[in-house]
C-alpha cells in the first residue's frame, strides 16, 4: 500500500498580482483627495529651528537662553531609538541565537560590515576606533531617515504667518489644515512638532566637533604627547632651517585643515539632508495629486540618507586611523 501525505498549505503572502488593487485604490484616493478636498500645500522653508514655547528652558552663562525646538525632540526620538535597538540586540544576543532575525539580523549585518571596513584601515586599533564608527553612523542614519516617516515636518501647530501665507480649514473637534489658494497677507503657516535633526546646523557642528576632538584623542593615546608635533615641528628649525621652516609651515597647515574638517563635517551633512527636506516639499506639492512620483523621491532620499550617514562615519574612522600614524614614522622608511 502506498502511503500518502498531505502537504500543508502554503501561507499567502504578499503579491503584486493579488494585492495590485490595494495600491490601485490607494492611487485612485490619493489623487481624489489632493483634487478635490485637501490640495497639497508647500510648507514654509525657514533655516533655524522652531520653539516649542516662548519662554526658555534654562540660560546657560555666556551663552544664552537654551529653546526646546522641533529639531531637539527630533533627537530626543532618535536617542530612544538608538536605545531601543541596542536594547533588542542584547535580547537577542542573550537567548544564546546563532542566526538573528528581523531588527537584530539587519543591526548585525551593518555592525560587521562596518567592523570589517574599519579592521582593514586601522589594523590593530580597530577595536578603539570602531565603536566611534558605528556609533555615529547609527545615529545619522536614524537622524536622517526621519524626514521619510508621515507627520515629520506635517503635523504641528497653525500660527499666524508674518508674511503671505495660506488659509485654513476647520476639520472638526481640534484639527485644522491648511488650505490653498496662499495669500499676500494675513495667511497661516505650520510651525511643526517634530523636525528633522539633520537640518539644525547646531547638531551638525556639534556632531563635528565631537568627531574632531575623538580624532585626537585617539591620535594621543596612539603617539602620546608626540601625537602634537604632527602641528608644530620645529626639531628640524635650527638644525637645517630650511627644511625647518617647511616642516614648521607645514604644521601650521595641518593644524589649519584639522580645524577646517568641523566646518566640512557640518556643512555637508547639513546641506544635503537639508535640501532634500526643501526637494521633499517642493515636489509633494507640485506632484502630490499623484502618489508615484513623490514616492519616486523617497527612495532618492532613502539612499541619500544612507550615504551621508555612512560618509560622516567614515570620514571619522579614516581620520582616526590616520592619527595612530606617525609623520616620524613615514619620512624614516621614506
Amino acid at each position: 500500500m502506498e502511503k500518502t501525505t498531505e502537504l500543508a498549505p502554503k501561507k499567502k503572502g504578499w503579491r503584486w498580482g493579488t494585492n495590485r488593487w490595494i495600491v490601485l485604490a490607494l492611487l485612485i484616493l490619493g489623487y481624489v483627495g489632493a483634487n478635490y478636498f485637501f490640495s497639497p500645500v508647500r510648507p514654509f522653508v525657514q533655516l533655524p529651528a522652531e520653539h516649542w514655547m516662548e519662554q526658555p528652558l534654562f540660560t546657560l552663562p555666556g551663552i544664552g537662553p537654551i529653546y526646546l525646538t522641533n529639531t531637539l525632540v527630533a533627537l530626543f526620538i532618535v536617542d530612544i531609538l538608538v536605545i531601543l535597538l541596542a536594547f533588542s540586540f542584547n535580547q537577542a544576543v542573550k537567548k544564546g541565537k546563532l542566526v538573528f532575525g528581523g531588527i537584530p539580523g539587519a543591526l548585525e549585518a551593518l555592525l560587521e560590515y562596518l567592523y570589517n571596513m574599519t579592521e582593514s584601515t586601522a589594523g590593530k586599533w580597530a577595536w578603539t576606533i570602531f565603536p566611534w564608527f558605528a556609533s555615529i553612523t547609527i545615529l545619522v542614519l536614524l537622524a536622517n531617515w526621519m524626514e521619510l516617516i508621515p507627520g515629520v515636518d506635517s503635523i504641528g501647530v497653525i500660527v499666524k504667518a508674518e508674511a503671505g501665507g495660506f488659509g485654513v480649514q476647520n476639520l472638526g473637534a481640534l484639527f485644522t489644515t491648511l488650505v490653498n489658494p496662499a495669500v499676500t497677507e494675513g495667511g497661516y503657516q505650520l510651525v511643526p512638532f517634530v523636525r528633522v535633526v539633520s537640518t539644525d546646523l547646531n547638531f551638525t557642528v556639534a556632531l563635528a566637533i565631537i568627531a574632531v576632538i575623538a580624532v585626537q584623542v585617539v591620535g594621543i593615546r596612539a603617539q602620546g604627547m608626540g601625537y602634537f608635533t604632527k602641528f608644530w615641528n620645529v626639531k628640524t628649525f635650527f638644525s637645517r632651517p630650511i627644511f625647518g621652516v617647511i616642516d614648521w609651515g607645514v604644521g601650521l597647515l595641518e593644524l589649519v585643515s584639522e580645524i577646517s574638517k568641523v566646518l566640512s563635517f557640518a556643512f555637508r551633512l547639513f546641506g544635503n539632508i537639508f535640501a532634500g527636506s526643501v526637494l521633499l516639499f517642493v515636489m509633494g506639492s507640485l506632484l502630490g495629486s499623484i502618489a508615484i512620483f513623490p514616492s519616486i523621491f523617497y527612495m532618492l532620499e532613502f539612499l541619500v540618507g544612507a550615504i551621508q550617514a555612512v560618509v560622516f562615519g567614515l570620514l571619522t574612522m579614516t581620520f582616526m586611523a590616520q592619527a595612530t600614524q606617525g609623520h616620524g614614522e613615514h619620512a624614516e622608511q621614506h
